[in-house]
């Protein structure tokens, strides 16, 4: 029999020996800094630090566990420790329109200055002005001015009297008014008396009453400008001695706060709306009214009312206690986090509210500096993402309640000023959403100009397997474990290489390596061991499989019962083993299978029997279009095909997508023509174009393992082994006991480059060469399939002649 190249064991994996490194354990090592093998991502998001302009923001896409969010929270803090604080914010009551609270910007700190300022303000003015206006000085002054304008109206009301004393008629004044009563012949009449009069001097009477209603009118008007006059008087007396008794508290605030415009506007209408108010102070309660309001039951009267409530400040971001720029992290993007809102009181079944219940969000916070936010969170949040873009596009933070938006709640609502936002967004997610984000938000390029693309591999060599000792070392002081010694720290960084299905490179999704390095610490820990060694990082990856592999276990008893068919040994004709994946998403296992071919005369060509179930994906129906090109390009160059094929997954019930199968098809389609019968003792993986070429397929690892296990526990032959393509040798990072297999000649494994190559190997007769005249040998394989074929024409031909 001819000899078929095969693979070396040492071609199939690539060790790592404690002789490559120069230290014995850990604790000689010092902690890694920073991130590895992520250069290009590492370069872009420093780069979008740097940059301060609009739009600038930026996304971190990757893999989960290659330590974006780690990287983003470390790099960005350490960025924002060198910028400057941003601004203190306060909301502080609209004197002019109460619904639109004002926002002060205060430089760091001083927000809570003012804060503190205005409440010790308040206070003196409510001091100083119960005090000012107890004085008996003031009481002089008062009743000074109010004596005469009593004495004026005294005067207004006696010449009242005496103009209806002329027309015979009598002042009588009562707490619902003044009215005139008539005097005939010196005595006051009522309406008894009034009834009995004569006709002629009830007439008298009337006409007397016009003439003294016109005048009492002119005098009662004289009196209301009076009385306002003397109200004015006495307003302008308390505002002069309101201003002297607050005045200097007043302009000590405005001097201290004269940078301030804004400030300055705010502190000089507080004591206007004080002084036009300033009866509000008085602690002096009215005489309590005897009337029907005080028998209504306690429950109705509402709680007193704190009158110095709307000159109080809101202080909704205090930088007094920050260093530098202000680095938010957060995994709860709501609406309400982001933006703040405006808190409700409900009193007697009445929703309240004022600009002291509004509480400002993630944004706020953020102001000045980042915010660092997953993708995944924001989209998963009602309305995060559109908060999101308005703030990143407006660049002001507008806190419209969205539960008016929504109609949710009946109630008065407040719109406060917009405050100016520059905020440096750091989005870390997938690069799904990314894709997705930029497809349905047009504007998305605007908001996300840099894209930091973290690798979930990079290169093995030495100064990356140097990197994953030193974030062994940070492991080790971050969680205060043992030690690792350098066999510990090789079986990592073979079990990183595994994990990222290449000898050339390693996993950068370090919290898988994590996860080993806390479960070997563990199992060392029960040894009551000194150090974490190989053996510990093996017994590790051992167990947390052995967890994850019930699934795979039960198709293993199927296999060993034959309740799933699958040969290893004999040969077959349209028969052979075909490798498959089974990815259980935190675990993936390779899995034979059997494909059978049948042949016949027809026309319908190749039909895919899962397809025609519905159990095909698009990439495994493509594997067989490509099939077909491939018997029509090699075979049916001077006569067409009428071939009828089924091909088969036999005992599938899942579905099946790739075409890491079309070779494998293939060549049971080639057996069934050529009725030659296939090798059962080797399994086929690789997918072939049309001109017959292997090519590179995922997964080669696990679906060498998977066949090699069903082999071992049937009893290896000697003969047994597994055909691949020659490109994913590279990809090979097989167990130990699978290079131990190969090492002592009872595995094989066979990379090939052209389905010739299989042919020979599988079916144990050569492909065959086309002569000059189009024509194979007849003892090759590809000879009596194309005598097949003729047959097959000649046939169809005769049934349709």
């Amino acid at each position: 029999m001819e000899k078929h190249f095969e693979l070396d064991y040492t071609q199939l994996k690539d060790d790592c020996i404690p002789a490559d490194f120069t230290f014995q354990t850990t604790a000689e090592l010092k902690p890694l800094e920073g991130i590895v093998g992520q250069e290009r991502a590492v370069k872009a998001f420093d780069f979008g630090l740097a940059v301060k302009m609009k739009g600038y923001n930026i996304y971190m896409a990757g893999p989960s566990g290659t330590g974006k969010t780690t990287y983003a929270i470390n790099s960005t803090e350490k960025m924002a420790q060198t910028e400057p604080v941003p601004s203190d914010w306060c909301y502080v009551y609209h004197f002019q329109n109460p619904r639109n609270p004002l926002a002060l910007r205060f430089e760091a700190g001083m927000g809570k200055q003012f804060q503190e300022d205005m409440a010790e303000l308040v206070q003196l003015i409510k001091t100083e002005l119960q005090k000012v206006f107890r004085t008996e000085d003031y009481e002089n002054q008062k009743n000074e001015l109010l004596r005469s304008f009593d004495e004026k109206r005294n005067d207004l009301m006696e010449k009242m009297s005496q103009t209806a004393a002329e027309y015979d008629f009598q002042v009588k004044t009562t707490n619902s008014g003044i009215y005139f009563m008539p005097v005939v012949e010196g005595k006051a009449v009522g309406e008894e008396e009034y009834d009995n009069l004569t006709e002629e001097t009830k007439a008298a009477i009337e006409k007397n009453s016009q003439i003294v209603q016109e005048k009492a009118g002119a005098i009662m008007r004289e009196i209301r400008e009076l009385d306002k006059e003397s109200k004015k008087q006495v307003d302008q007396l308390d505002y002069k001695v309101g201003m002297f008794a607050i005045g200097h508290h007043v302009n000590a605030l405005l001097e201290k706060y004269r940078d301030y415009d804004r400030v300055i506007s705010y502190i000089k209408a507080v004591q206007e709306d004080v002084l036009e108010n300033i009866a509000q102070f008085f602690e002096d309660e009215e005489e309590s009214d005897e009337g029907l309001s005080s028998l209504l039951p306690m429950l109705n009267k509402k709680p007193a009312e704190d009158v110095t409530q709307k000159y109080k400040v809101n202080l909704i971001v205090d930088h007094s206690e920050t260093k530098g720029a202000p680095v938010v992290v957060t995994f709860n993007p709501t609406y309400f986090n982001l933006v703040g809102e405006v808190e409700y009181d409900n009193e007697f079944g009445n929703l309240t509210t004022d600009f002291m219940k509004i509480k400002g969000g993630l944004f706020h916070k953020a102001n000045g500096g980042y915010l660092i936010v997953q993708a995944q969170d924001v989209l998963s949040a009602p309305q995060a993402w559109e908060a999101l873009r308005r703030v990143m596009k407006t660049e002001e933070i507008n806190m419209d309640s969205i539960r008016e938006q929504l109609g949710v709640v009946a109630a008065p609502t407040l719109k406060p000023e917009p405050i100016p936002a520059d905020i440096k967004v750091i989005m870390i997610g997938s690069n799904y959403y990314y894709e997705m984000l930029s497809q349905y938000d047009e504007e998305w390029d605007k908001f996300f100009k840099i894209k930091a693309d973290f690798d979930y591999e990079m290169p093995r060599n030495d100064e990356n397997s140097w990197k994953i000792a030193q974030f062994i070392k940070r492991f080790v002081e971050k969680e205060k474990t043992m030690e690792f010694d350098v066999s510990a720290v090789c079986a990592i960084i073979e079990y990183s290489s595994r994990s990222a299905e290449r000898q050339d490179k390693l996993s950068t999704r370090f919290n898988h390596l994590a996860e080993i390095l806390c479960e070997a610490v563990t199992w060392a820990g029960l040894e009551q061991a000194k150090l974490v060694t190989a053996e510990h990082i093996k017994k590790t990856i051992a167990e947390k499989e052995q967890r994850m592999q019930l699934y795979e276990e039960k198709l293993d008893e199927m296999l060993e019962e034959n309740v799933i068919m699958i040969d290893t040994e004999g040969s077959e004709i349209g028969q052979i083993n075909g490798l498959a994946v089974l990815d259980m998403g935190s675990y993936a296992f390779g899995n034979p299978s059997r494909i059978t071919a049948t042949t016949y005369v027809g026309k319908s060509g190749i039909v895919n029997i899962e397809k025609e179930a519905r159990m095909s994906g698009q990439t495994h129906d493509k594997g067989v279009q490509i099939i077909t090109g491939f018997l029509g390009q090699t075979y049916a160059q001077n006569f067409p095909l009428s071939l009828s094929c089924r091909v088969c997954f036999e005992q599938n019930y899942n579905g099946i997508d790739g075409d890491s199968a079309s070779s494998t098809e293939l060549y049971c389609i080639l057996s069934s023509l050529a009725e030659l019968p296939i090798r059962q003792d080797l399994a086929v993986t690789g997918s072939v174009n049309q001109k017959g070429e292997i090519q590179a397929i995922g997964g080669v690892t696990h679906k060498i393992e998977g066949f090699f296990d069903l082999c071992k526990k049937r009893g290896l032959t000697g003969t047994q082994g597994v055909i691949i393509p020659a490109s994913n040798v590279k990809d090979l990072v097989l167990k130990d006991e699978v290079v131990e297999a190969v090492k002592d000649g009872v595995f094989h494994i066979y990379p090939i480059t052209h389905i010739d190559q299989g042919i020979a190997l599988l079916m144990g007769m050569p492909a065959g060469k086309k002569n000059k005249t189009g024509n194979f040998p007849a003892n090759s394989v590809h000879g009596k399939v194309m005598k097949k074929l003729k047959a097959f024409d000649k046939r169809a031909q005769g049934e349709e002649a």
